[in-house]
C-alpha cells in the first residue's frame, strides 16, 4: 500500500515510532532503502537496533533530524499515543524534503470498537470495547484517556497551515491475522469481504485511516 503512493527503492526513510523495527527491516530488505528510526521506549529501540542500525530514542514532538531530509516518513498507529499530536505532525512535515511523502495510519473514530481497551472505575480492561468511540468526547475520553481516535476532519486538521497537500485519504480494515491463523478459510472470507467494503461508502467504518501527504515547499531554516 505504501509503495503505491511513495517511491521506496533506495529512498531515505524515517519510521516514526518504530517499535521493534519490523517495518524498518522490510524497507531495508525489500527496497534497499536507507532507513532511520526512532521510538520513545528504550527497550524497544534496543531490539529495533538488531534490525535497523540507525534507531534511536526520541520523542515524536522533538525529532533530532535536520529540516527537509527524508523522502518518506512512515507512521503506523503512533500519533494517537503521543503527548502532542499536532506538534508531532508538524515535526514530520519539517523533516520531510519538498516532494517527499508522509504516510500515516491511525485509528478511525467510526470503527465500531476501541481496540486499545478502556478504563472503568480505575481499572484497565484490555481488548476490543464496542461503541466507546461513538460517545461524545467528554464521555469517550473518560473511558479511553490513553489513546485518541480520529475523524477524517480531525486528522486532516492536524496539518492545517502546514505546507502539504493530501495525495490520498482512505480507510482500511485490518488483516484479522488471529482469525486467519486459527481458521484460514474463515480469515480469507472475512478479509475478502472487508477489503471489498473499502471501495464502498461503508469504508467510513474502517479500522484505520490511511493518509498520504506530499510536502510542497522547503521548511525555512
Amino acid at each position: 500500500m505504501v509503495a503505491n503512493f511513495a517511491p521506496l527503492q533506495h529512498a531515505l526513510i524515517l519510521e516514526a515510532g518504530c517499535g521493534i523495527g519490523s517495518y524498518s527491516e522490510q524497507f531495508l530488505k525489500r527496497y534497499a532503502a536507507r532507513v532511520e528510526a526512532f521510538d520513545i521506549e528504550a527497550d524497544r529501540v534496543a531490539e529495533a537496533q538488531q534490525r535497523v542500525p540507525h534507531a534511536l530514542v526520541a520523542a515524536a514532538e522533538y525529532l533530532p533530524y535536520p529540516d527537509n531530509t527524508f523522502d518518506l516518513i512512515f507512521s503506523n498507529e503512533v500519533i494517537e499515543h503521543v503527548v502532542n499530536d499536532q506538534r508531532a505532525c508538524a515535526e514530520m512535515v519539517r523533516t520531510t524534503r519538498p516532494g517527499g511523502r508522509i504516510v500515516i495510519f491511525c485509528p478511525n473514530r467510526w470503527y465500531p470498537f476501541e481496540t486499545h481497551g478502556h478504563y472503568w472505575r480505575g481499572v484497565y480492561h484490555f481488548g476490543n470495547t464496542p461503541l466507546i468511540n461513538y460517545l461524545p468526547n467528554a464521555l469517550r475520553n473518560r473511558l479511553a484517556p490513553h489513546v485518541r481516535a480520529y475523524t477524517a476532519r480531525g486528522l486532516r486538521r492536524l496539518f492545517r497551515d502546514q505546507p502539504v497537500r493530501v495525495v490520498h485519504h482512505g480507510r482500511i480494515f485490518g488483516g484479522y491475522d488471529n482469525i486467519a491463523r486459527r481458521s484460514p478459510m474463515l480469515g480469507k472470507l472475512i478479509r475478502g469481504a472487508l477489503y471489498t467494503v473499502e471501495s464502498t461508502p461503508l469504508r467510513i467504518l474502517g479500522l484505520s485511516h490511511f493518509l498520504v501527504l506530499e510536502k510542497l515547499t522547503a521548511t525555512p531554516a
